[in-house]
């Protein structure tokens, strides 16, 4: 086990607290993929940036090509199809659908969208992120294509074989695709880290226009067939306001349990999580303690996180929660049970009182740069 002294010389030992440098990743062209991607505020999302980094490493033959659609309404739509024109070099078409339909990510018209792109592209593989807008998305397109989703994916070996996670993640399995086509993907975002952006590229790919002339009839006509007519309507959507980073994408997270009591000793986690330039994590049962909001909880039924540095508190480890995050770089515990699981996946750790803990690592780590 280690003292607060050995944590913070691990912690000054990784550049956790500059910039990060870029990613090494596959240049290789493959065949005809479409990655379904989601945007905000003009920007593709990470995580749908991780999905086109996955797809370029699909091996193909002859001319091979990457599309992105992106759906929406507004000059923002316009400003992220310009994103994704230039986030890769292996992407060569962006698909837009303008369209008041396509503002909301409701599953049913998102997925009649992408089994009319289908129609028309004749894609080999449709990839998405495996998060809450992927996991709502694919499985219904995946029905209207009559084809059977692989989800999660960790790795890719070839354009039909793919490793995915089983058991909580404790095992990983090789799975090979022999359906037709296409091959619907959701991968782990954490898996297909996003490259920086290359100053030397200047080639953009092509924009264009989804031909939705025939969307409405085709959709009545689903709904109609379906019986799924105004089964689900959008209502409202509610943002943290947050200045840290994203929990999904941060390079330090710092996680809280139960052992934390309550919610206003929860503010010792988001205090060292500032100081340290990362985004706040919480288990599921200090979720449903109340003590944070749902969309901070790191596990299985949460997010998966795989930053450089994981610093878990009061975290006992259950087998839920390491599924979520054992895959990051670096894990650091601090428990006061010597017999936690938590230790057993942790790099340094730390029997102790956290109370103790966290006031002596705010003490003496440094003001982030």
């Amino acid at each position: 086990m280690a003292t607060t002294r050995m944590i913070l010389r691990a912690i000054k030992k990784r550049p956790f607290l500059f910039p990060a440098s870029s990613h090494s990743f596959s240049s290789s062209r493959h065949g005809s993929t479409l990655v379904v991607a989601e945007h905000d505020s003009g920007a593709v999302k990470p995580h749908s940036l991780s999905a086109v980094t996955a797809a370029t490493s699909l091996a193909g033959n002859g001319n091979s090509s990457v599309s992105v659609l992106l759906a929406g309404s507004g000059p923002s739509l316009h400003q992220a199809a310009s994103h994704a024109a230039s986030s890769h070099p292996s992407v060569s078409q962006v698909l837009i659908a303008d369209s008041e339909k396509f503002k909301s990510p409701l599953a049913e018209p998102w997925a009649k969208l992408v089994h009319l792109v289908q129609q028309q592209g004749g894609y080999s593989h449709i990839i998405a992120a495996s998060n809450s807008f992927g996991k709502n998305i694919m499985p219904r397109a995946a029905a209207l294509l009559d084809v059977s989703p692989i989800t999660d994916v960790t790795g890719i070996s070839d354009a039909q074989t793919f490793v995915r996670p089983i058991y909580a993640g404790n095992a990983l399995c090789t799975v090979r695709y022999t359906g037709s086509n296409p091959c619907i993907l959701t991968i782990r975002s954490t898996s297909f880290p996003v490259p920086q952006k290359s100053n030397d590229s200047k080639a953009e790919a092509s924009i264009s226009q989804v031909n939705l002339s025939n969307f409405d009839e085709a959709l009545i006509i689903f709904f109609w067939i379906s019986a799924d007519l105004n089964k689900s309507r959008y209502i409202y959507q509610t943002s943290q306001d947050d200045e840290g980073p994203d929990l999904g994408n941060a390079r330090v997270v710092i996680t809280g349990g139960r052992a934390l009591k309550n919610a206003e000793n929860f503010k010792l986690i988001e205090n060292l999580a500032k100081k340290l330039g990362g985004a706040v994590g919480a288990t599921r049962a200090a979720v449903d303690a109340g003590f944070v909001p749902n969309d901070l909880q790191v596990g299985q039924t949460g997010k998966i996180v795989a930053p450089e540095l994981y610093m878990a508190f009061g975290v006992s480890g259950a087998i839920q929660h390491l599924a979520g995050m054992r895959d990051s770089k670096v894990i650091v515990a601090v428990n006061n049970d010597a017999d936690a699981p938590i230790f057993q996946v942790a790099d340094y750790g730390l029997v102790g009182d956290l109370f103790e803990v966290i006031p002596e690592l705010l003490e003496k780590l440094p003001e982030k740069k």
